[in-house]
Parts: structure tokens; C-alpha cells; sequence
């Protein structure tokens, strides 16, 4: 599908943004390890989190799913079944990482496939420290998908990240709940603690001592109802289409404000982006707030260290703001865009160059010159969502059309963004 978009003179409203796709996963997977039903309000009814749902049915549990709401029937820590087919996560690296820890410790074996772009996404920092637990898992594409899990009992082990990764860390955390002993994982720099918050809540024992993580076996988790709230990395592509849009002024209602994933919002505002926090109240053990963003006149940072892993997902429509502002941005140590649903450095360069700006590629990142203006064209997605998602953000403020093509794919994590956009 191609989508058409043109240029706002401004955006005014208040609304909500899709739910959160990292919660949205793992409500699913904790509530079919749970005993008892789980019902989850808000859920973001995105690709990827069908296929997290398609996955966990195949093994076993009754999920029902009526519009935004899920009940999850969890049959307990040692209640999921053999799976009579291969598990499918389609184009969700969430979902293959994760359950890949959950998978190696069952007493029945596995297989895990996905699209074509998820087996192009590296398993090895996954298989690695599973391996390491005791799990046997055999890559058939040298260290990418489709995977055999051989079930295995497994053991804690002290493992030192390379990279922050909230999908790896969380998938030795999944497994650490199976396995004798006391697991310890040592991050680099913080990454989201989705996982921790939710297990702890669902009863599960894990403590985060100045990034030395430890987690131990569990007897059983028990099932809680959950309010998912709005996805900060949807939530993104509206805040900086406000800021970057004149004449604009927007609320966007009970987003999640975890701290570890609000790098987003720290980085605007240091360009000089006017945003408040409205309402901060807390949810499930996560913040939540709305968010009201103005017009603003931005100018350059530099963004390495730290702050990447929090905003890792939202560089994409970061570069936006960073081509609108006054001066040179500089983004370093963000190598992990690579091994996204495409290489995003490379991919958002290529896009934004058809629409007439400029964006230097380096070793890890990005060097961007502001005030540049973009022009409608004809760009692709790259079959990634957010790729298409930052390229119509830049069409509402281009001269002329932008036309999208393969657009549809933002369905993994934002099924009405366009209608949103143009309601605006």
C-alpha cells in the first residue's frame, strides 16, 4: 500500500497513541506464565504483538482477544504444552529473543521462525548467554533464524553484557526464572526495565543494584490485570512532528513515561523543545503522563553514551528535528541501529536524501546539518515501520506531496497512525 502525505500549516488536539508495544509483548508472555487469568486493557493489537499471541496459543495457552483488551488463561510457570508447529514471530525481534529464554528451559523442544527480515536480525547475543545457562539451541542460518530449542534444564550464571540490550537482558531474565541459583547480569548502561518492573509484579524476585541485576528461580507467578499505556516510541513521531510543525499545539494522553525510555524527551528538550509533563501518576508499576508539546525554534546537540539506549528506537524522527534546527547534530555510539527491521543509519540517509536534505553516515551514527528544507518525493519504507512513520512526519512539512510506498507496514506497531496524523 502506498500512502499520500501533505503538508499541515499546524497541529492542534488532544488524543492517545496506540499502546505500548514493549508491555503490550510482555503482558502476554508473563500472563500465559501466570497462574491464573491476566486481563490486559489497552493492548496495542499491532502485527508484532499478534504474532507474540499467535506464538504463546501454539504452546498451549487460551488467549482471548476482543478489540484492545486480552484475557490471557496463564496455566502457571510450567504450564505451557509442545508446540505441534513451528513458532512463527513474524517480522517481531521481541517476540523471538524473549521467548528463546522462556523456550530453553522447557521439557519439550521447539522451533522459532519469522519473516525475512527476521532472519536477517543477529541471534547470537541471545544464544550465547543461554548457552551458557545450559540451553541447547541450534541456529540452522548461522547465528540468525530460524532456530531448534532443545529444552534443557538450566543453571544461573553471571553474565556481562557487551550491549545494552533490553531483549537480550530480558530473555536471560526469563530463562533465570527456570534455572538453579542466583542470576547476575552486569549492564553497560541502563536499558528499558520493562521486564524487571512487570515479573516483580506478576511475583517474581529481581533486584537492580547500580546496574548489577540479579533474579532467581520462581515457584509460580501469579496473574494481575494490566492497563498498557500509550507507546512513547509512537508517541515520538507526534512530538516532533509539533515541534517541528508551526502554529502546532497538542496533548497526547496516558503515555508511558519510564525513565528508561524517555531519552526522546530529555534529547528535544535540550534542542529547546517545548514540552511538559502533565498529570504524572504511576500504573502497573510504570509511569504514565500526558504529554503537551508547542511549536518550537530548535537547536543542535550531540547525543552518545547514555541517552542512545533510551531513545534508540526514536533516532529515526530525532533526525527530523535535527535537520529543522539551528547548527550541527552530532549522533555517536548508536551502532545498534544497524540490526534493526533495516539498517536505520543507512535507510533513513538514503529516504531523507530523495526529499532533498542531507545526512552524513558515520561508523556509529550520524552527523546532521540543520535548516535544511525537505521537498515532497517518493520514498520507501524499507518494509520498516518506523522508516515509514519519520519519512511522513517529513511530508507534513515539505513542499509538495510525499508519496510512501509499502506504508502499510507501520501496522507492527501502529495500526491507525496515518488516520491519526491526518485528524490532526
Amino acid at each position: 500500500m502506498d500512502k499520500t502525505i501533505v503538508k499541515k500549516l499546524g497541529l492542534k488536539g488532544n488524543f492517545k497513541v496506540a499502546g505500548d508495544k514493549s508491555i503490550s509483548h510482555r503482558a502476554v508472555m508473563f500472563g500465559s506464565l501466570a497462574k491464573g487469568d491476566t486481563e490486559i486493557s489497552g493492548f496495542l493489537t499491532g502485527d508484532d504483538c499478534l504474532s507474540t499471541i499467535s506464538c504463546f496459543k501454539k504452546l498451549g495457552i487460551n488467549i482471548e482477544l476482543d478489540k484492545e483488551k486480552v484475557l490471557v488463561h496463564g496455566k502457571g510457570i510450567n504450564g505451557l504444552t509442545k508446540p505441534t508447529s513451528t513458532l512463527d514471530v513474524g517480522n517481531s525481534g521481541t517476540t523471538i529473543r524473549l521467548i528463546s529464554g522462556i523456550l530453553s528451559a522447557q521439557n519439550f523442544d521447539s522451533k522459532l521462525t519469522g519473516d525475512s527480515s527476521i532472519q536477517k536480525r543477529p541471534m547470537n547475543r541471545v544464544i550465547k548467554p543461554l548457552s551458557e545457562m545450559g540451553a541447547n539451541i541450534e541456529s540452522t542460518n548461522n547465528g540468525f533464524a530460524p532456530l531448534t530449542i532443545y529444552g534443557r534444564k538450566l543453571n544461573a550464571i553471571n553474565y556481562t553484557m557487551p550491549v545494552a540490550s533490553a531483549q537480550v537482558k530480558s530473555s536471560i531474565l526469563l530463562a533465570s526464572l527456570f534455572a538453579d541459583g542466583v542470576t547476575t547480569i552486569v549492564e553497560p548502561v541502563a536499558s528499558r526495565n520493562h521486564t524487571e518492573i512487570m515479573l516483580n509484579y506478576f511475583g517474581a524476585n529481581i533486584e537492580n543494584k547500580n546496574g548489577i541485576i540479579t533474579s532467581s528461580k520462581v515457584d509460580e507467578l501469579y496473574a494481575k490485570d494490566l492497563t498498557v499505556p500509550g507507546d512513547i516510541s509512537s508517541a515520538a513521531f507526534f512530538i516532533v512532528a509539533a515541534l517541528v510543525c508551526e502554529n502546532s499545539h497538542i496533548i497526547i494522553e496516558n503515555v508511558g513515561i519510564n525513565p528508561t525510555r524517555t531519552g526522546i524527551i530529555d534529547a528535544l528538550k535540550a534542542m529547546g523543545g517545548k514540552i511538559n509533563i502533565l498529570n504524572q501518576r504511576q500504573s502497573g508499576g510504570e509511569l504514565v503522563a500526558d504529554i503537551e508539546v508547542f511549536s518550537s525554534n530548535l537547536t543542535s546537540t550531540t547525543l552518545e553514551g547514555d541517552i542512545i539506549p533510551r531513545m534508540i528506537d526514536e533516532i529515526p524522527v530525532f533526525a527530523v528535528a535535527a535537520l529543522c534546527a539551528k547548527g550541527t547534530t552530532y549522533i555517536k555510539d548508536a551502532t545498534e541501529l544497524k540490526v534493526k527491521e533495516s539498517n536505520r543509519i543507512a535507510t533513513i540517509k538514503e529516504e531523507f536524501s530523495k526529499m532533498g536534505v542531507n545526512i552524513i553516515e558515520t561508523e556509529d551514527g550520524m552527523i546532521i546539518k540543520g535548516e535544511q528544507k525537505f521537498k515532497g518525493a517518493t520514498v520507501y519504507s524499507h518494509l520498516d515501520h518506523r522508516i515509514a512513520m519519520s519519512c511522513a512526519v517529513a511530508g507534513i512539512i515539505a513542499d509538495g506531496e510525499t508519496t510512501i510506498t509499502d506504508a502499510d507496514c507501520v501496522a507492527i506497531s501502529f495500526p491507525n497512525f496515518y488516520e491519526l496524523l491526518n485528524s490532526l
